[in-house]
C-alpha cells in the first residue's frame, strides 16, 4: 500500500503531494537506482508520520524532507559498506563453513546494530575499545598510542563497557 494512502494528517498529506516527487528524485540521482529511492522517500515520509507534531512549523520543507533522506541514505550507505565488508570476509571461508541466508542476513543485523552503537560512544573511547577488541591490544600499548596514561584508557574501556551493558538492557 502507497503511503499516501495512509497520510490522514493534512499537513503531512500536503508535504507528501508537493514534495515526493523532488524528492524521489533526488533520491535517485543519489542512488542511481529508482526502486531503493522510492524505498528511502517512503520511509522518510514514514519518518515525518511517526513525528506528527510540530509539523507546522515547518517553514523550509524541502530542507526538512532533504535532511530525514540524507539520514537514511547515509545509513543505507553504511549498511552496504558493512554488508560488502562481510561478503569479503565470508569470501576467505571454506564453503563448509558458509552460513546460510538466513544466518548472514542475521550477522548483517548485529554488525549494523555494532556500529551504531560504536558510532554513539566518544571518538577516543571508541578507539580505544576497538584497539582492545580488534586488535588485541594491552593498554599499556594503546595508551602510548592514544598518547594518555594507562589510567585514561582504563577509563575509556570502563566507559565502552558501561554503554554496552546498558544497550543490552535495552534490547528485548
Amino acid at each position: 500500500m502507497a503511503i499516501e494512502g495512509m497520510v490522514r494528517h493534512p499537513l503531512v498529506h500536503r508535504l507528501y503531494v508537493d514534495h515526493q516527487g523532488w524528492l524521489n528524485g533526488w533520491l535517485r540521482r543519489q542512488l542511481g537506482c529508482s526502486q531503493k529511492a522510492a524505498d528511502l522517500a517512503q520511509d522518510t515520509f514514514v519518518r515525518v508520520l511517526s513525528k506528527d507534531h510540530g509539523l507546522e512549523s515547518i517553514r523550509e520543507p524541502r530542507a526538512y524532507l532533504h535532511t530525514i533522506a540524507k539520514g537514511l541514505l547515509i545509513n543505507h550507505w553504511r549498511r552496504k559498506q558493512i554488508e560488502q565488508a562481510y561478503l569479503d570476509t565470508l569470501a576467505l571461508q571454506p564453503e563448509a563453513v558458509m552460513p546460510s541466508p538466513e544466518s548472514q542476513a542475521l550477522i548483517v543485523e548485529t554488525l549494523m546494530q555494532v556500529d551504531v552503537m560504536l558510532t554513539r560512544l566518544p571518538y577516543r573511547v571508541r578507539r580505544a575499545f576497538l584497539l582492545s577488541q580488534l586488535h588485541g591490544l594491552t593498554y599499556a600499548a594503546i595508551a602510548a598510542e592514544l598518547d594518555v596514561s594507562e589510567r585514561m584508557v582504563k577509563k575509556y574501556m570502563a566507559q565502552a563497557m558501561l554503554h554496552c551493558l546498558l544497550l543490552a538492557e535495552d534490547e528485548p
